[in-house]
Order: C-alpha cells, then sequence, then structure tokens
C-alpha cells in the first residue's frame, strides 16, 4: 500500500469543532449557511409549504448551522426549529442550552422547548402536547396567517394531532428539506472534502491495526478514537465485520476475534467535521498469509460492480435509466445483494436512493440525477451460504463533465489482483 496516499489531503489543522468558528479561514461557514437556509426556504415556496417545524437535529443543523447534542435529541423531542417562508426563524433549544446558537446569524431568536414526550410529562403528557401546539400554533399564526400549512417530521403522533386540531394544514417536511439537501455549493463540498479526508485518515489508522487476534470492537474503536480526535461527530453504524460474519452483511461489530488470514469489510458511515457524512467501504485481508484465490474473486466482482455502475453515472440521467443500465448482479449473488445500489449523501445518507433493477418495480422512483450532488455506489458481493462476501463503496460528486471520485483510500492491491 501506497503510505504515501494522503499527502495532498486538504489539511486539517484548522477544522474546529463548532460550525461558526472563524479561526477556519478556509471554508466561508457563514456561505455555507447562507445557502442552506436559502435552499430550504427556496423549496419550500416550491412545495407551497408556509412554515416548517423541524425536530431532526440534522436538518436543524442543515436550515441554520445550530449543533447540539445531536443523537440524543434524535429520539427526544427536546428542541426544534420554527422556519417560516419568510421571517424570524427561532430555534427552541433544550433547558440550559441556549447559549449554544450565540452568533448564528442564521437564527433570529432562542426560546426555551416545551418537551412533549412521556420521559418530560409522565402522565400528562397529553396536556404537554396541547400546551406545545397552543403556543406553537399562536406562533405560526402571528408569523404565516391562520389555515397555514404547516410542514412537520420527526414528531410524536399526539403533538402532531394537536398542532392539527389548530386549524392548519399538515404535511410532511421531509420532501422540501431533502430535496434542498441534495445540491451542494462550492463551500459546502469543501466540508464535503474535509470531512472525507479526516475519515480516510482515521480508517488508515484502523488499517494498521488490522491483525488476527483483535475483536471486531476492538479494531472498530480506532475508527471512532480518529474521527472524534480529529473533530468529527459520531459513527453512525457499527458495520465492522470478519471472516464468516462478513456474509451476509448488515451484522454489526462484535467480540468476534479476526482470524488468520479472514476477509474484514467495513463501512464508515461518519458523521464527521462540520456535519458532514463520510461513507464509503473497503474490506481488508488480515494476513498473515495472502488471499485465497475465492477471496479475491469476491473481491474483484464488487469492485467490478462499483466501476460499471460509476461509468454510467452523469448528469442528466434520469434514476430509472440509472437502473435500467446498472450492473447485472449475477444470479449466485442476487439473494445477499446490498438493499441499493446508489444513495445521495450530506450530512447524513440522502435522497436520492437509486435502486437495482430487479427492485425498481416495487421500491424505486424516478427523477434526475443533477451536477453538485454526491452519490455514494455501493457493492456487496457474497454468495448465499457462503463463507465470506466483500462490501465497497465509492463517494463521488457529480459534476458537469463527470464524475469525481471524492473517497482517495486506496484499494486492496493484494485483493484485487
Amino acid at each position: 500500500m501506497d503510505i504515501d496516499w494522503h499527502a495532498a489531503r486538504t489539511t486539517l489543522e484548522g477544522l474546529r469543532l463548532l460550525d461558526r468558528d472563524p479561526a477556519d479561514a478556509e471554508i466561508d461557514q457563514v456561505a455555507v449557511r447562507a445557502y442552506r437556509l436559502g435552499r430550504v426556504r427556496e423549496q419550500m415556496a416550491r412545495h407551497d409549504v408556509d412554515a416548517c417545524l423541524l425536530f431532526d437535529p440534522v436538518n436543524i443543523r442543515y436550515a441554520t448551522g445550530a449543533r447540539n447534542m445531536q443523537v440524543f435529541t434524535q429520539r427526544n423531542p427536546a428542541r426544534y426549529l420554527f422556519l417560516p417562508q419568510s421571517g424570524p426563524v427561532i430555534l427552541f433549544e433544550f433547558t440550559g442550552c441556549e447559549h449554544l446558537a450565540d452568533g448564528l446569524e442564521t437564527i433570529d431568536e432562542v426560546r426555551p422547548a416545551i418537551t412533549a414526550s412521556f420521559v418530560a410529562a409522565g402522565p400528562d403528557i397529553t396536556e404537554r402536547e396541547r400546551v406545545w401546539a397552543r403556543e406553537t400554533a399562536a406562533l405560526i399564526r402571528a408569523h404565516c396567517g391562520a389555515g397555514a400549512t404547516v410542514g412537520i417530521e420527526r414528531v410524536n403522533a399526539g403533538a402532531a394531532m394537536s398542532l392539527a386540531g389548530e386549524g392548519f394544514r399538515i404535511v410532511d417536511a421531509q420532501q422540501p428539506v431533502e430535496l434542498a439537501r441534495a445540491i451542494k455549493s462550492d463551500e459546502e463540498l469543501k466540508c464535503v472534502r474535509s470531512s472525507m479526508r479526516a475519515t480516510e485518515r482515521a480508517v488508515d489508522m484502523l488499517r494498521s491495526f488490522v491483525r488476527p487476534g483483535l475483536s471486531e470492537e476492538q479494531l472498530w474503536s480506532v475508527l471512532h478514537q480518529g474521527v472524534i480526535a480529529q473533530g468529527g461527530d459520531y459513527v453512525e453504524t457499527r458495520l465492522l465485520n470478519a471472516g464468516e460474519r462478513t456474509n451476509p452483511w448488515f451484522q454489526e461489530a462484535s467480540g468476534n476475534i479476526i482470524g488468520e488470514n479472514e476477509l474484514i469489510a467495513l463501512d464508515t458511515d461518519v458523521v464527521g467535521c462540520f456535519g458532514y457524512y463520510a461513507d464509503f467501504s473497503r474490506t481488508f485481508h488480515s494476513g498473515p498469509g495472502t488471499p485465497t484465490e475465492k477471496q479475491r474473486t469476491l473481491y474483484k466482482t464488487a469492485l467490478e460492480q462499483l466501476r460499471h455502475n460509476m461509468g454510467i453515472l452523469h448528469a442528466g440521467m434520469t434514476f430509472r435509466e440509472y437502473s435500467e443500465k446498472a450492473w447485472d448482479i449475477p444470479e449466485r449473488y442476487l439473494v445477499n445483494r446490498y438493499y441499493l445500489s446508489a444513495h445521495g449523501c450530506g450530512m447524513t445518507g440522502e435522497y436520492p436512493y437509486l435502486y437495482h433493477r430487479m427492485d425498481f418495480g416495487h421500491a424505486g422512483y424516478d427523477g434526475v440525477i443533477e451536477p453538485n450532488m454526491v452519490i455514494c455506489v455501493e457493492s456487496y458481493i457474497g454468495e448465499e451460504g457462503g463463507k465470506e462476501g466483500v462490501k465497497l463503496e465509492q463517494q463521488c460528486l457529480v459534476t458537469e463533465s463527470g464524475l469525481e471520485v471524492l473517497s482517495q483510500y486506496p484499494l486492496e492491491e493484494d485483493l484485487a489482483a
């Protein structure tokens, strides 16, 4: 392996934990935030949504740059954002955390949140939801008028029904927000590249620890340490497996001890620097011997799928056209195929999903691949009942002139030979 593969990487010395830190001179975070907020409002107007109530912390961060306990608030409705098409953006923040939004020009006001959850309210949850709905309704009427169309997401059912009872038209906020997130600005792409370079460095640390005798979890922990030390946030999944646990895919990292001459497959799924997702997959060999012919065949087959599908992907292509032209998966690998062929990527895995031809009829939808979409192309190759499998994935930028591969971490020469 070329140990100098990262010599030209984006410098990581200027990375900061706070998205608004002016010390990072290479990335204009004010421009990033202005673009993202404008994108959301543009899509709200296009879909006739007067205001959004955002609870998903990733969407709050996308729209404003405000970050707070992102994993905790994925499952606790303890902070939310009022975002009208025009008018003041108001963040309802978790108790005691109002100061975290200081200096964010995207937020006009910070108020304490009303946490409408059973954990917070106990048996009074129904009344708490009604109070939340009444106060929220008054805010919406003041800025959007009675009978406004309101987009919401990830709020508990009782709160949504109480708000609907206030006379508003309730719609799902996911469509305008996901469509907004799909197209990246040039400054956003600097964030994406910085997050990718940091994650590749962390994977290189992990790769240097690969050896028989470690548990999957011990090896997996190296990635976490490397990501956090460089200003990243967290790893969203636990996808690292060795040996027979590489087949089928989607087995979480465990105490399984890595054996000699086994395959080790991982998917990064890192919410990294500036909150941007670094998502690529690699498969390694544990040594001390050389890969078997069977292991090489699996690897080269996965690489064939990856290269074919990256080769056909271009701006202006429809999702259906991509599905029809995508690589034909051999029969023996069909049952264990990855559930989709490619997907969008930004602050998490996101719109669009691009499906295999055989799955498009029942799962797929149409659309157009556009410039400045970031797309992750996936491959998993493992026979049903087979001993091992190979997971590969590349994160790519769609440009007017072709595809730019963002994930530069090298492939394994001894497996690809």
